[in-house]
């Protein structure tokens, strides 16, 4: 009888931990929202630094986008996904990006939808902000390249 209480008990730990957890983490709703179809905007400019980021919210192809205005960062999305469609960004490269405006951290920076290059678009969510390398929704609702709002 020991045992079973014992082994009761555990279970009922595991369950409530578990049910906590998951509350914790971002469901499908939450990291969309951080694209909001209304504060779209479209950018030109030169890309001045292309980095790969690979923990946690952070990970992702990220380009600082230099504009007439401003220098901003951009945010696109996997890089097996980007390259899986035939792109890549260096330095150097002129691209005209359509996205999101959002603030992270106090920085204006940009959830990218749509990024042309050399004639070419690569499409990296819908209109409503869905990602399109997992069927639109992310890693379990994630946006993987994008940190939490502030």
């Amino acid at each position: 009888m020991r045992c079973l209480t014992a082994w009761l008990t555990a279970a009922a730990a595991i369950v409530i931990l578990g049910a906590s957890v998951a509350q914790a983490q971002p469901g499908p709703g939450m990291r969309q929202r951080m694209y909001d179809p209304s504060k779209e905007t479209t950018i030109k400019g030169t890309v001045d630094k292309v980095t790969q980021g690979t923990r946690g919210m952070w990970m992702g192809t990220h380009l600082m986008v230099k504009t007439a205005d401003a220098t901003m960062e951009v945010m696109l999305g996997p890089s097996s996904f980007i390259s899986g469609k035939g792109f890549s960004f260096a330095k150097g490269d002129e691209v005209e990006i359509t996205g999101s405006k959002v603030t992270i951290s106090g920085k204006e920076s940009v959830i990218a939808r749509e990024v042309v290059k050399g004639g070419k678009t690569l499409t990296l969510r819908d209109k409503t902000g869905r990602p399109e390398w997992s069927g639109g929704m992310g890693m379990r609702g994630q946006m993987p390249c994008c940190p939490p709002q502030s």
